[in-house]
């Protein structure tokens, strides 16, 4: 294809999108792992027991490889501001200025250097620091995701701002953090991330307990309960190893389920202040073509803005729709035939270039990315009831077909936490600030206007090539890695096993086959 003919605007978004939705992939998996980590190691700390040590050393070493690769592509995403949204920056530079600057001096220098002491501090630090320190790292990456959600949050809701010369100036840095879009995407985002940690435990645990089951070493008595094995011929193949698994599916399935209630708390919180703030986002999220009380559960039709009337309710839930956006089940929610006109009113017409705009973003993407974020949320919170089920007894059923479900199961909330961000940021299309509607007038930008004038169409599909090829390469070394590790089980994280759990050599230095050590 000829690359004059190649929109430069959708050449841009399609890289920012591959490249953000990758990393973003990173995100939940550390946000909710970590803390599971930090767990283990307290419990390792108070009670001595050699089960949370290897749990803390297998969970850690596969937190580890995560934390390397969210670092590695989440450089790019900085570089792409000045490569193909240079306009973009100019306009929020003011802004972002002080959240980035937190996230990067602050949050990020206390996770790196924290975590780097928990890495090289095993049988260095005493057991206390050495716990304190891993904690503090973690603390780390939730004030890094806050400030980040800060800086994106002021782009879904811009508060604190004066409108000078064309370009919102920063008055009030309290209002930018404390933003209450910020607030409740924050916790909305920890907790979809706790589910992520908790599958994430459950499907890996399950495996390793059905190896058990597979290879004799675990058996069920006359009663149906577990009677944990050994095989001396395996490292760490011993009862304990069976202790870890069964603590750590149970521990999964319980993160996931209590944190699935807590998203639903946020997330309906999070969806009052859309209806207020974008509420053309929430009108095509129904595919409510009229203003409306009624939830939709399933529609068809051509779902865009020249043909909306086409959208036919399969299934639809009456006043749900009030219920969500105001907390009763009678107030008629505006439908997107309303909003129109009050938007071309209020932020006009016609483009720039003269062509017209549409504000009605892309409403297979906003209706069905709502649908899946709750549909996959609330199946990954079931199967972790029914592992709770299963595994009453102290063990997995040694089923095939059950293993491999519940270690696809571990993709459930990431496919969920995915289509939540391209909900939230597809729906704000065709603004990349959006206007707020009691904020000061003129503090938005459209996503036309935010491209850099001067890149050329060609110019920004090398780069899609080359940093989408980079971040495939990225992701097939990620997976190999967390693959490799997870099949060798707890002696993959601990090749010393039959030494006394300090973690050191007999000379009392660190071992060599210390936690993540091929990273050193």
């Amino acid at each position: 294809m000829h690359t004059a003919a190649l929109d430069p605007l959708l050449i841009a978004r399609w890289q920012f999108g591959i490249t953000t939705v990758y990393h973003f992939w990173m995100v939940p998996l550390t946000l909710g792992l970590g803390p599971v980590v930090a767990y283990f190691q307290v419990r390792w700390y108070r009670s001595g027991d050699e089960r949370f040590y290897r749990a803390t050393k297998f969970w850690g070493k596969l937190y580890l490889i995560n934390f390397i690769m969210g670092v590695a592509t989440g450089i790019v995403q900085e570089f792409q501001f000045g490569l193909a949204w240079s306009q973009y920056s100019r306009f929020v530079g003011d802004i972002f200025g002080a959240p980035l600057a937190m996230e990067a001096l602050l949050a990020f220098f206390l996770e790196s250097t924290f975590l780097g002491l928990w890495i090289f501090g095993w049988g260095r630090l005493g057991p206390k620091a050495h716990t304190v320190v891993l904690c503090m790292a973690i603390g780390g990456s939730v004030l890094s995701a806050y400030f980040i959600i800060v800086a994106n949050s002021w782009m879904q809701h811009p508060v604190g701002v004066k409108l000078v010369d064309g370009h919102p100036v920063m008055y009030d840095v309290w209002a930018v953090l404390g933003n209450n879009t910020a607030v409740w995407a924050f916790t909305h985002t920890v907790f979809g991330s706790l589910m992520v940690g908790g599958m994430f435990l459950l499907g890996i645990s399950w495996y390793q307990l059905w190896q058990r089951r597979k290879d004799g070493i675990d058996t069920v008595g006359a009663d149906g309960r577990a009677v944990p094995g050994e095989n001396a011929e395996i490292p760490g193949r011993d009862v304990r190893d069976h202790a870890l698994w069964l603590h750590s599916l149970r521990v999964g399935a319980w993160v996931a389920i209590v944190a699935f209630a807590l998203v639903f708390v946020t997330g309906d919180q999070q969806g009052k202040l859309m209806f207020q703030q974008q509420p053309m986002k929430m009108a095509a999220a129904e595919a409510a073509c009229d203003t409306t009380t009624d939830f939709s559960v399933l529609s068809y039709g051509a779902w865009n803005a020249e043909s909306c009337h086409t959208v036919r309710d399969v299934i639809e839930v009456p006043g749900v729709l009030s219920f969500l956006a105001n907390s009763n089940f009678t107030t008629p929610v505006k439908g997107i035939n309303e909003l129109i006109p009050e938007y071309e009113k209020k932020y006009g017409t016609t483009a720039s270039d003269g062509s017209k705009i549409n504000y009605v973003p892309l409403m297979p993407v906003t209706y069905w990315g709502f649908r899946v974020m709750i549909t996959l949320g609330g199946i990954a919170a079931f199967a972790a009831l029914v592992a709770l089920w299963l595994t009453r007894k102290g063990t997995v059923p040694r089923s095939r077909p059950l293993m491999l479900l519940a270690v696809v199961g571990i993709l459930a909330p990431f496919a969920a936490n995915t289509a939540g961000w391209v909900f939230t940021e597809m729906g704000r299309q065709p603004f990349v600030v959006a206007p707020n509607p009691t904020g000061v007038d003129g503090v938005y930008l459209f996503t036309q206007a935010a491209v850099s004038p001067n890149v050329t169409a060609g110019e920004l599909l090398f780069s899609l090539i080359s940093l989408g090829c980079v971040y495939l390469g990225l992701m097939v070394v990620e997976v190999a890695l967390l693959i490799k590790y997870t099949r060798g089980g707890v002696a993959s994280a601990i090749p010393e096993l039959g030494k006394k759990p300090d973690d050191t050599d007999a000379s009392g230095g660190r071992s060599p086959d210390d936690v993540l050590a091929f990273a050193y």
